[in-house]
């Protein structure tokens, strides 16, 4: 009896489906700086799902502005849905990882009373690093490009966050 190679393929892919590690998620609450066009703080959560290299996140992050006599940082709220592509275990306890996406932002200065609503993307990367069971610090860079008409079109970002593995 002859087996069909396209029935062996078959056969291959349904035990490679089968054996694929479940999806994992994770939650991020965060702090930390928009650098551009000076340090303002910022806060939020990113949530997300992954299989072994490949994931997926949403992101909301909120800075907002800082007025003084030399730089005008207008506050920035984002709403971001990203890929990552990671390890697929911590190596050391840290698992580095880099992320693109896009999304909406809305930039907004008070004392001129101006706003922006736009779409914008962002390229970054950071690292999970593992500290017990489940809980791990997440520090993590970003460079956003923002359509339209911002006081800023580039603008750099940095947080660190407690990370929950679930």
């Amino acid at each position: 009896m002859r087996i069909r190679p396209s029935l062996i393929g078959a056969a291959a892919l349904i035990l490679l489906l089968c054996s694929a590690s479940p999806a994992r998620a994770d939650l991020t609450a965060f702090v930390g700086v928009n650098a551009t066009p000076s340090n303002h703080g910022l806060r939020g959560f990113a949530i997300g799902t992954g299989l072994m290299v490949v994931g997926f996140e949403f992101e909301y992050a909120n800075s907002g502005e800082d007025i003084d006599a030399t730089a005008l940082a207008p506050g920035l709220r984002t709403f971001m849905f990203n890929g990552l592509l990671q390890t697929p275990v911590a190596i050391v306890g840290f698992q580095p990882y880099a992320t693109a996406g896009g999304g909406i932002y809305r930039e907004t200065v008070s004392i001129t009373d101006q706003s922006e609503t736009n779409v914008g993307v962002n390229v970054g990367g950071g690292v999970k690093m593992s500290l017990a069971g489940p809980l791990r610090l997440r520090f993590d860079y970003r460079v956003l490009t923002l359509s339209g008409s911002p006081l800023h079109s580039t603008v750099q970002r940095f947080y660190a966050g407690v990370n929950l593995k679930f």
